[in-house]
């Protein structure tokens, strides 16, 4: 949040919070609400009016989400991955797709910033689809501003791939801890099977150890700024404000973040 608003007040900039199961950019931020969707995926319905029982439908599913009984068909809404080979391979057309609401996505104007969260609906078990719809909406609505900011879950699970997976870079946050390097370094893991540009920020510099700073050192990768372990910034955060106006030492973190995304990562892409 604090990156993107000191960002958006010199470039075009837009942030979509993709924690849908539990997103908080709201919490910083109060603007006008500009836009706001209902977001479906599409399971299987089924009509059991020309069903033969053949089987086809639960034979073709990896996922159980369709079930034969002896006289029906059952589907489980919440384990369909939308991959539509049910409907398709079913020979008399008895299970037709139709849309199944599991959130809503909002765009809101705050300042110069343009904020879009999703939400997913209580009850909705997968939070990839609406993720990736959101990154879609991002695309197609601000496709030209300067930066398209993601905020992805955490962890290293099937959101988080599909948060990062279409990121021309990746920024990975860790704190100076034991606990912090072995997150770390999972994460790091997966950019690299994803093949992903990255590079690290250290948050609550000053606790810890020397660790993550020797590891990142011995591998190469990048720690483009470190923001300090800080009072001031818990008590804030706490309150629900902003950092980057009240905390110079956050300030100049973002500065270093700045430069170098337009420094280092920038002309790379445009080369590319």
């Amino acid at each position: 949040v604090n990156l993107a608003l000191y960002l958006s007040e010199k470039y075009k900039t837009v942030l979509a919070d993709l924690d849908v199961e539990e997103p908080n950019g709201k919490l910083f931020l109060s603007g006008e609400l500009v836009e706001e969707q209902v977001k479906t995926r599409m399971i299987p319905k089924w009509i059991p009016d020309k069903c033969t029982l053949c089987r086809v439908c639960q034979n073709s599913c990896n996922f159980n989400a369709v079930i034969q009984t002896k006289d029906k068909i059952l589907v489980f809404p919440n384990l369909c991955h939308s991959c539509y080979a049910c409907s398709d391979l079913c020979p008399e057309d008895t299970l037709p797709m139709v849309p199944m609401r599991m959130g809503e996505l909002k765009w809101f104007k705050v300042q110069n910033l343009d904020f879009v969260e999703s939400r997913l609906d209580i009850g909705q078990e997968q939070a990839v689809p609406l993720i990736g719809q959101t990154i879609d909406y991002v695309m197609g609505k601000f496709g030209d501003y300067d930066f398209k900011l993601f905020d992805s879950p955490p962890g290293t699970s099937c959101p988080v791939i599909e948060a990062v997976k279409k990121a021309d870079f990746v920024i990975l946050v860790t704190e100076p801890t034991p606990f912090g390097l072995n997150d770390l370094r999972l994460a790091i893991n997966v950019m690299e099977e994803l093949q992903k540009d990255f590079a690290v920020v250290v948050n609550r510099y000053g606790i810890g150890n020397v660790d993550v700073y020797r590891f990142c050192e011995e591998n190469n990768i990048p720690i483009i700024a470190k923001i300090p372990n800080d009072r001031r910034i818990a008590e804030l955060y706490s309150a629900g404000e902003t950092l980057y106006d009240k905390v110079p030492e956050v300030r100049k973190a973002l500065e270093d973040i700045e430069k170098y995304l337009t420094e280092q990562v920038k002309p790379k892409l445009e080369k590319s």
